[in-house]
């Protein structure tokens, strides 16, 4: 069965193609193509650019995923239908009902953090089988920070949520902040690298009792750092001022999961999200996991980000349960899982 997948959910049109079956699952492309050039100048996403760059890169995109397969010998097509950037989403939502309508196959609309919580199933490498469930999972990127227990294929319960910044989104606006550019995540991570973590005391909103997040008042206390300090003090310390930014997030997140782990009594974990790209991230979730005894999955960096390879998995499992969307699908940009 080949599934073509379509993610436009923010500022990167992707489109994957997915041959699956009960024995199989291969990603036989995963095409991203990326805006970080046009929005960087801003420091942040512009959605209106966004969504115009989309209709031009759209059906190069899925061009390129298709990879010699014609549109006729698809068996489905699924897309993002949110949450996101309104304007995004309709791109690649109308392009999937124009394909499902041309050619008579099944549209099948997938949540993007269900996308996200499924990458653990596409490639784990080294021979590393996928969760078994139940399993808890951590959704951490610009747009979200989440903690589920996924009891199943289509079977989602959430944990707890962001109350305010994500955790990729304050290292977007952080990176701004420092004047290191955007996409933030990487810059900080390899200036975080040069940096002291434990230079600056900067808070972490534990928020005792609960699985949600806070990082907005963490960005602030950045903020406030920076202007009790003059420029020439500013670029010494900038890889103190990252690494011990980083560690804030990354503790929080870090023991957030703990929590988790023991009040669910569940040790199988898996993190995506662009975030679960962070080195740092990555190395102190390993620690963690040995420590408690859990397993610990995370997708190669290529399918944390976003990316249709995802999607088109989901989809496949919406596809089995006859959950099929009709030509009058409309995008969401709050879509709860």
């Amino acid at each position: 069965m080949l599934i073509l997948g379509i993610d436009t959910s923010c500022d990167d049109t992707a489109a994957s193609l997915l041959n699956i079956s009960d024995e199989k699952v291969e990603l036989v492309t995963n095409i991203v193509s990326s805006q970080n050039e046009l929005h960087g100048v801003y420091g942040g996403i512009v959605p209106e650019l966004a969504s115009r760059r989309h209709i031009e890169a759209i059906w190069q995109v899925v061009d390129r995923a298709l990879s010699g397969a014609g549109l006729g010998e698809l068996s489905a097509i699924s897309v993002c239908a949110g949450p996101g950037l309104i304007g995004s989403l309709l791109i690649g939502c109308s392009f999937a009902k124009a394909v499902s309508y041309l050619k008579g196959i099944p549209l099948v609309a997938v949540n993007h953090i269900e996308g996200h919580i499924l990458s653990v199933f596409l490639e784990m490498g080294g021979g590393t089988a996928p969760p078994a469930f139940p399993f808890l999972a951590l959704v951490a990127s610009g747009g979200h920070t989440c903690l589920y227990r996924v009891e199943g294929f289509l079977k989602y319960a959430e944990l707890g949520r962001t109350r305010d910044d994500a955790a990729g989104e304050a290292f977007d606006k952080v990176s701004k902040l420092l004047g290191l550019g955007y996409p933030g995540g990487p810059a900080i991570d390899a200036l975080a690298g040069q940096g002291d973590p434990a230079a600056m005391r900067f808070p972490r909103a534990y928020l005792p009792g609960t699985f949600d997040f806070s990082f907005s008042g963490l960005k602030t206390a950045v903020r406030l750092a920076l202007k009790d300090i003059t420029p020439k003090e500013q670029a010494m310390l900038m890889p103190d001022i990252a690494a011990s930014f980083q560690s804030a997030v990354v503790d929080v997140l870090v023991r957030k999961t703990q929590w988790a782990i023991k009040k669910q009594r569940i040790k199988r974990l898996a993190v995506s999200g662009g975030v679960a790209s962070n080195s740092e991230l990555r190395r102190r979730m390993k620690e963690m996991a040995s420590e408690m005894d859990a397993e610990l999955f995370i997708p190669p960096p290529a399918l944390c980000a976003d990316n249709a390879g995802m999607i088109a998995y989901a989809g496949y499992h919406h596809l089995r349960a006859g959950d099929i969307a009709g030509l009058d699908l409309n995008p969401k940009a709050r879509l709860p899982l």
